[in-house]
């Protein structure tokens, strides 16, 4: 029982800097916007650089988390087909569950019509970045230089290098069973590392919403009031139900204990709006609380944070339909036809890169005939549903992690049902902070 109360107060501490900083920046809006001293001091002083300390102390774990994670897990594969198995899953199940998220939210957006009566007319251009080809995607995911890669945060080079090298462990020997070691342990620090990180995180997540929302008016949000909502109501339905079926059917787990073990890492995609920032959370609460080896869980995670795009992907759907609508124009069903597979092949072809969300969606405008203008209207409210996305991503995430565990042995079924599972290390750091 005491270790559930100091879970349990961790949470609350969390959710209370969440709700404090929207407060907070609510009011420094309404009350403090033209008092220099507060904007210069507080908002763009402790409220910025508490924020940016937060997010870069997450980042700043991600690439030895992913690097040293994968190649345990690699390195303890005696069979290479296991690999490539449980990289078919994978990204099988990554593929598929975007193509239902994209044809949900063209679903809702047909239906409830959050476009209809929107002026755009006072839209202004928005210049996306040009999206990779497929090909150049695929070449550009094998490292010339894999330090370089580590450098630049290059997620799918360092996938694929730790691979590479964790199959060179597994087949080396002795030598590979003495640098296996170094690795495991160097894990398990890493891994102490997050848990000692997650108690910064009420302070973070308050600095990170003030900031947040002393710049996000509710005006902004009233003007597209429809547009939020129905895409709000899509994502909440998809992580809901879609994933929770899913859960259900292809593993037989209670989406109801997945969900109450994922209110940290949800808490904490919500906030960053980064599933690459959230990784080390999403994988501490997929080895420890969800139960699932790391053998699954290094090579499942880094890479559903990578392209795992189903957030994204509801948003181009409910965008395309509110943008068509506001500008009046119908789109036939192979239209909807070729957004879904656009928007399903978009999630490989523009991983990596920046404005990932805002650059697909200007493919699939592109690809329908729809004018990219009308991006420039979604824009002010998309950081605020941004953070939602992101939290539905990581959501994804985990559900697969789990379904490709269960599938290949790899989960501790009793941990994932146990309540208090993960939370004895936790415990430890509470009473050493």
């Amino acid at each position: 029982m005491k270790t559930q109360n100091k879970k349990l107060s961790l949470t609350a501490r969390v959710i209370l800097g969440m709700v404090l900083g929207i407060l907070t920046g609510f009011i420094i809006r309404s009350l403090f916007a033209d008092t220099a001293f507060v904007q210069d001091y507080i908002v763009n002083g402790l409220f910025e650089v508490g924020g940016s300390i937060f997010i870069a102390s997450l980042k700043m774990l991600v690439v030895p988390l992913v690097f040293v994670s994968l190649v345990c897990g690699t390195s303890t594969l005696s069979d290479i087909s296991t690999l490539g198995r449980l990289g078919g899953k994978t990204l099988a199940f990554y593929l598929t569950t975007t193509a239902v998220a994209i044809t949900l939210a063209l679903t809702m957006g047909t239906l409830f019509k959050p476009g209809e009566g929107a002026d755009l007319a006072a839209a202004t251009s928005f210049a996306a970045k040009e999206a990779p080809s497929l090909g150049e995607v695929i070449i550009g995911m094998f490292p010339t230089n894999p330090i370089n890669s580590m450098a630049q945060g290059n997620t799918l080079q360092i996938i694929v290098f730790a691979i590479l090298f964790g199959i060179a462990i597994s087949a080396a020997g002795k030598a590979g069973e003495r640098i296996a070691g170094v690795f495991a342990d160097l894990n398990e620090v890493i891994m102490k590392l997050v848990a000692l990180l997650m108690h910064i995180a009420p302070y973070g997540v308050f600095f990170l919403m003030a900031k947040l929302f002393t710049g996000l008016g509710l005006d902004a949000i009233y003007n597209l009031m429809g547009y939020f909502l129905v895409l709000s109501c899509t994502l909440i339905l998809h992580a809901v139900f879609t994933y929770g079926l899913m859960l259900k059917m292809f593993s037989g787990l209670s989406p109801f204990v997945f969900f109450k073990k994922m209110e940290d890492a949800i808490m904490f995609a919500f906030s960053t709006a980064s599933s690459n920032a959230t990784i080390p959370v999403t994988m501490e609460t997929a080895t420890k609380r969800l139960g699932v080896s790391n053998k699954v869980a290094s090579f499942t995670v880094p890479l559903g944070a990578t392209i795992n795009m189903d957030g994204t992907a509801i948003m181009q759907g409910v965008a395309t339909a509110f943008i068509a609508q506001a500008f009046n124009i119908d789109l036939t069903m192979g239209d909807y036809m070729a957004v879904i597979m656009t928007a399903t092949l978009a999630s490989i072809g523009t991983a990596g890169v920046p404005g990932v969300g805002l650059i697909m969606l200007a493919m699939v405008l592109n690809q329908v005939g729809l004018p990219v203008e009308g991006i420039a209207i979604i824009m002010g409210v998309d950081r605020l549903l941004d953070m939602i996305r992101t939290a539905v991503n990581i959501t994804g995430d985990s559900v697969v992690t789990c379904i490709v565990g269960k599938s290949e042995n790899e989960m501790d079924i009793s941990r994932f049902n146990d309540p208090k599972a993960g939370e004895a290390d936790e415990e430890v750091h509470l009473h050493k902070a």
